[in-house]
């Protein structure tokens, strides 16, 4: 329904042309690669790959596309990572569909869009060299693109023998990831791969949990 109303929302600009809609992350890397639209507007909140994480395969394979994050929260842990995956801005969906059509139009001509309060705050958290945010930064980098798929997975619920039918793998690679996470994370249970991924924006904080 959310997306239903933006749609039709951008439809009524005569400059503006919606080529594709996508309901998860990875729908979103796949539509990308087929259709290149000029702009994405992308919503961190989306199951299967968040939109950072999908932003981030798109802006490796696709660098000449501009991405728009959009997002009902402003947290720290997602500002830390706007432009680390190569987003071009960041609206809020409280936002006036007014803003949202100005971004659009601003990052298609190369440049950024970002609230005048959340482009200071990037700037003083850029300079952030140590801390637990800093550390919290410095652990996400370490993982690898895979092992993020895997870990909001585990997160939002799912278990070994669903997260392996979802990719496409074996129950035992999935596990392995599993371990891998806990290895590289310093961390002994699921319920404390559920908080970092939380933590650091893999997952929005306000997302309903299920027992799978």
């Amino acid at each position: 329904m959310v997306r239903e109303g933006f749609r039709l929302v951008l439809q009524a600009e005569i400059d503006i042309k919606v080529v594709g809609e996508a309901e998860n992350g990875r729908q979103a890397v796949e539509l990308a690669r087929n259709l290149k639209p000029a702009v994405i507007v992308m919503d961190l909140s989306m199951p299967l790959l968040n939109g950072l994480e999908a932003t981030r395969r798109i802006h490796h394979a696709l660098p000449t596309i501009k991405i728009l994050i959009l997002s009902a929260y402003d947290d720290d842990a997602y500002v830390d990572q706007i432009s680390e995956v190569g987003a071009a801005g960041f609206v809020l969906k409280q936002s006036a569909s007014d803003a949202l059509i100005l971004a659009i139009r601003e990052v298609y001509k190369g440049k950024s869009f970002f609230s005048v309060s959340l482009a200071n705050r990037i700037r003083r958290r850029t300079h952030i060299s140590s801390g637990l945010d800093g550390r919290l930064r410095n652990q996400r980098n370490r993982l690898s693109s895979r092992e993020v798929e895997v870990l909001q997975l585990i997160a939002e619920g799912s278990s070994n023998k669903r997260v392996a039918e979802m990719l496409g793998i074996s129950a035992k690679t999935v596990d392995k990831h599993r371990q891998h996470l806990m290895t590289k994370l310093d961390l002994h249970e699921t319920a404390s791969l559920t908080r970092y991924a939380i933590s650091t924006g893999v997952i929005e904080s306000n997302v309903q949990l299920t027992i799978d």
